[in-house]
């Protein structure tokens, strides 16, 4: 492992894909925050850092169950990167947010007198499900099929078309800022809900609202780092190279 102290989250999550699991655990954001390093985390968290780089060691060479989840995607096509992230993240965020949506409710109805926190984390997750679903109908209708195009463009199977932006930069840096913003919604609903620690009075709604919003949150993360440091990165440096892009525009969804 060539990973160290001084390494970042991001560079680490990269190398090895099983440290999601490791960062996870310890409550490290290594997807809207990756940029930071280890040692620094560590001191911050008061974690001992030998022991975290030991674990992420561990987790690598144990990680077998799941090839999907442990690939490097950095080996691997845009196209099918974006399949990956459409069918497994995507799909599952649409199905985790219409199925909390009412749960929250029932909840809130039910113990929302008895523990008020319950208001506050029905409000952060309307607010987290209206972004969302705007955020992913934007990449999938416009920004996604672009990323594709370009990168057919740039082994010659066809032109690529012209975009309705002059680069992918500033789509792409709206969508790392509503990353930002879902993340920061992310760490207010576990700060609010007390690390998702169900009190004793719960009831079995209760429960698994809380276990779905952690779900939800463990996705989100591991969604939020494939695009911010891997496809994005990488859909940016491709265009820069691509060939001159065509002039028709009817391919690309708006």
């Amino acid at each position: 492992m060539s990973v160290n102290a001084s390494s970042t989250l991001q560079s680490i999550a990269v190398e090895l894909p099983a440290a999601t699991r490791v960062f996870e655990k310890l409550g490290i954001d290594y997807s809207c925050r990756g940029n930071r390093r280890l040692r620094d985390v560590c001191v911050g968290a008061d974690l001992p850092v030998d022991q975290v780089l030991k674990s992420l060691e561990e987790a690598q060479k144990t990680a077998s169950e799941d090839a999907e989840e442990l690939k490097n995607w950095n080996n691997e096509s845009l196209a099918d990167l974006i399949a990956h992230i459409v069918t497994r993240h995507h799909g599952f965020v649409r199905e985790q947010l219409e199925r909390l949506g009412p749960l929250s409710v029932k909840v809130l109805a039910i113990h929302g007198e008895q523990h008020p926190e319950l208001g506050r984390i029905r409000q952060l997750f309307e607010s987290l499900r209206h972004d969302m679903l705007e955020h992913l109908d934007k990449e999938e209708k416009v920004l996604f099929p672009y990323v594709v195009q370009i990168e057919a463009g740039a082994s010659g199977e066809r032109a690529v078309p012209q975009p309705p932006f002059s680069t992918l930069d500033a789509p792409v840096q709206k969508m790392i800022r509503d990353h930002d913003e879902v993340g920061g919604q992310l760490r207010e609903i576990r700060e609010v809900s007390n690390h998702f620690a169900v009190p004793r009075d719960a009831c079995l709604s209760y429960r698994e609202l809380y276990q779905g919003l952690e779900a939800l949150e463990e996705d989100l993360h591991q969604h939020i780092f494939l695009e911010n440091y891997i496809l994005f990165p990488r859909a940016i440096k491709l265009e820069l190279t691509s060939p001159s892009r065509g002039t028709d525009i009817e391919d690309l969804p708006c």
